[in-house]
């Protein structure tokens, strides 16, 4: 269980850059197909604590992300991705070399930026 203090969750993810805009994150979230720590979310207003877990499917994959902190604003991408750990099996997790080439792997197919 986590315990402490939160943002919503449409924030944390457009915050952490893992959605291009926040009416995609909010799309995301109210899709049931989000959940933290194993909980569908329903709505964008859940709230999203360090130490939670996220995950979503994106194609035949399946994105999990554990939550490093809570950011106060959107900055770049490479501050944006001290937020969260890339847990996701198989993908060779994220690193700092290749963070900046592939900024929206991350991304549900849906929401991947062209």
């Amino acid at each position: 269980m986590v315990y402490g203090a939160g943002l919503r969750l449409d924030k944390f993810l457009w915050f952490a850059r893992l959605a291009p805009s926040r009416s995609l994150a909010q799309d995301l979230c109210e899709s049931r197909r989000l959940r933290i720590d194993g909980r569908v979310v329903e709505r964008a207003s859940a709230l999203v604590r360090a130490g939670a877990v996220l995950s979503w499917p994106r194609g035949d994959q399946v994105i999990v992300v554990r939550v490093e902190g809570l950011p106060d604003r959107r900055g770049p991408y490479v501050e944006a991705r001290a937020y969260y750990t890339d847990l996701t099996a198989g993908s060779g997790a994220l690193n700092a070399d290749a963070a900046t080439s592939s900024q929206d792997a991350l991304l549900p197919e849906a929401f991947a930026l062209a």
